[in-house]
């Protein structure tokens, strides 16, 4: 018997449990019109003897303990809070039975696959084959070559199915049916101005550190503290560009203009507006703090950059503190078994003491056009995965003048359609709820009972931007707001490492047992949905305390330093 993962999506999704279940269908298909952006065109089938890199994700023991160990090291009031596990540790707690091990590399070696790599948990297989034999291990799938922008992916638009006897020791695999989204910062080219007092012409690093409370002497100086952006899809980084950023830019605070460590390929193409983005300001903010890279171009065209950083985060027992990804897909795009073992991926860093805070997107509220009558919001993944912290973001309420922030209306923020709503954000969401009361969207829009996000924010609107060595205004987007959080969390650790403390970890439960202490709330503003009849255009709006437009609102940056710095 065969197991085929083609089920398709349905309108309010199965709610999964805490922690998540691996469901008996390990892998949902969605079909092509899901699953193939329109803006990838097929350009015919691979050739039999193409080598394709496909990721097998082993069914994992323990992950209900895993789950568990999260709750107990990232909650204040346990008595094993920020008691942190190595990564050896997680791979005794998580590795796949014997049986797992030898039931998928005895199915893979009988179809001549032995071209494999493992990871210290050996919960994943990579393994390189004829194009030829993957059709033929997995029956249904058919590969063949989709382009956009000149970039060519490798896919199966069809369903694949598993042997029974092997099914039940994989959760998917990987490097059949994603497709990366494309990019959502934009920008506008202009020259570089130095405004008159109380006005700016922009956020610079100097705005943020303003707006945020940072002084000249909030960076880093710990021995043992580094953080980390994550690039895919060939983002590339320039080092001339952070220098002439930091050169501009970085004149008022201490801050390095190198990147420490490049981890994977770094290409010699022109420079990505987010990957510089992304470095600039998380060196700018966590200022003088070692930096990492992560670069995963997916040159390979049968790889998923996102899921292969995945395989190297849980294969590298020495990693920074802190790491911001600005990446996203529509939940209805993936699989719930897909998304369920990435989840358990978080809770593995999760348990090591590693942040992970992901941009909440810049679609809003998201639509999903069900029928021609009938919409609902879209939610986005990882953004509303319980396991990560997930950034929103801001404006000026006056674009051009310090004031108070109000929502950004691209801020992406939202309720799961699969992820029931976690403990420790219950009572804010129920808060909302009876706040906002009538003045929500139409209950048929969104799931009441899903995680919801974003957890906090920043400002997201107006930034400078040096990339390919020239000054860009006007760049905006969550890929803007997650790196300044993230080096504001990294400065945090720099802090409490200094004081023998361990670092913060997976933040979440800490983040809502404050309540807003410490954070600017934003009040004002709401972001966009569906333009429908019905909601005509607006998803959520922001309101006292935490909202699914900005979260708990924005870092006040000295007091989070000494909210978090107590224990």
């Amino acid at each position: 018997m065969r197991h085929v993962f083609n089920v398709c999506m349905y309108i309010r999704m199965h709610v999964i449990s805490h922690p998540p279940q691996v469901p008996t269908l390990l892998s949902i298909w969605v079909p092509l019109s899901s699953s193939i952006p329109d803006e990838w065109s097929r350009v015919g089938p691979v050739g039999p003897s193409e080598q394709l890199e496909l990721t097998f994700a082993l069914r994992q023991q323990g992950v209900d303990l895993l789950g568990e160990t999260l709750r107990r090291v990232s909650d204040p009031d346990s008595p094993q809070y920020a008691k942190y596990l190595r990564l050896e540790e997680v791979s005794s707690l998580v590795r796949p039975s014997d049986l797992t091990q030898k039931v998928v590399r005895r199915w893979l070696q009988s179809h001549g696959v032995s071209a494999c790599l493992s990871v210290l948990t050996r919960d994943f297989l990579q393994c390189t084959m004829p194009a030829q034999v993957a059709e033929a291990l997995l029956p249904g799938a058919r590969f063949h070559r989709y382009v956009r922008d000149g970039r060519s992916q490798v896919r199966s638009s069809a369903p694949y199915s598993v042997h029974d006897e092997v099914h039940q020791h994989l959760d998917f695999v990987g490097g059949l049916h994603r497709l990366p989204p494309r990019g959502q910062d934009v920008a506008s080219h202009g020259r570089n101005r130095h405004p008159k007092p109380g006005l700016h012409l922009g956020v610079t690093p100097a705005i943020l550190r303003a707006r945020y409370n940072l002084t000249a002497s909030d960076v880093g100086s710990s021995q043992n503290n580094s953080q980390a952006v994550a690039q895919f899809l060939e983002q590339y980084y320039h080092a001339a560009d952070l220098a002439e950023f930091m050169s501009m830019f970085g004149g008022s605070f201490p801050h390095l203009s190198l990147v420490d460590r490049v981890v994977g390929t770094q290409g010699a193409g022109r420079a990505g507006l987010e990957a510089s983005l992304d470095v600039e300001y998380i060196m700018s903010t966590g200022a003088n703090i070692p930096t990492w890279v992560f670069t995963n171009p997916g040159r390979h065209e049968s790889q998923e950059p996102f899921l292969q950083w995945m395989v190297l985060i849980s294969n590298m027992s020495a990693l920074p503190w802190v790491h911001t990804v600005s990446y996203g897909d529509d939940e209805d795009s993936l699989s719930n078994a897909y998304m369920t073992r990435i989840n358990t991926e978080f809770m593995k860093a999760g348990v090591r003491g590693i942040s992970l805070l992901f941009a909440s997107g810049d679609s809003g509220a998201g639509c999903r056009h069900l029928t021609k009558e009938e919409n609902c919001f879209r939610p986005s993944f990882p953004a509303s995965s319980p396991y990560v912290t997930t950034v929103g973001g801001t404006s000026f309420k006056n674009p051009f003048k310090m004031t108070y922030e109000v929502t950004d209306y691209i801020s992406g923020g939202g309720f799961s359609n699969v992820f029931k709503t976690p403990d420790y954000q219950a009572s804010a969401v129920k808060a909302y709820m009876q706040t906002v009361g009538g003045g929500l969207p139409p209950l048929t829009y969104f799931n009441t009972s899903g995680r919801a996000y974003p957890d906090l924010a920043a400002l997201s609107d107006n930034y400078w931007v040096v990339s390919n060595r020239m000054p860009v205004p006007w760049v905006s987007g969550t890929s803007a707001s997650t790196p300044v959080v993230g080096g504001m969390l990294a400065l945090i650790n720099d802090r409490r490492l200094l004081k023998g403390l361990p670092p913060l970890g997976f933040l979440n439960p800490r983040l809502y047992k404050l309540q807003g202490e410490a954070m600017f709330d934003v009040t004002e503003g709401c972001h966009l949905s569906c333009l429908d009849e019905t909601v005509q255009g607006r998803g959520f709006c922001a309101a006292p305390s935490w909202d699914p437009v900005t979260g708990w609102g924005t870092p006040n940056y000295p007091a989070l330093l000494a909210a978090l710095l107590d224990q």
